[in-house]
């Protein structure tokens, strides 16, 4: 039997599968309106120091994600505080 290549997101799921619950519906379409209300519709392009952005990739991929999701991430969090 041959085994199936994933790619890295994947794999990351399948580890981590015995993590993931079953939900209501009512918590499911609290999710899905969370997804909904989070969904990047804008564009940004900004200039920022380039080890700023080293560092930025590096954090990013301690955390298993892409910069940019990374980036937008952040940009939520501190728009969210008040």
């Amino acid at each position: 039997m041959r085994k199936i290549k994933l790619t890295k997101e994947e794999q990351l799921i399948e580890d981590n599968l015995e993590q993931f619950v079953r939900v209501d519906k009512q918590e499911y379409k609290q999710i899905a309106q969370a997804i909904i209300t989070r969904k990047k519709d804008a564009v940004l392009n900004v200039r920022v120091n380039s080890h700023d952005l080293i560092n930025i990739k590096r954090r990013a991929q301690k955390l298993g994600v892409k910069y940019q999701t990374f980036i937008s991430e952040v940009i939520h969090r501190i728009a969210q505080a008040s």
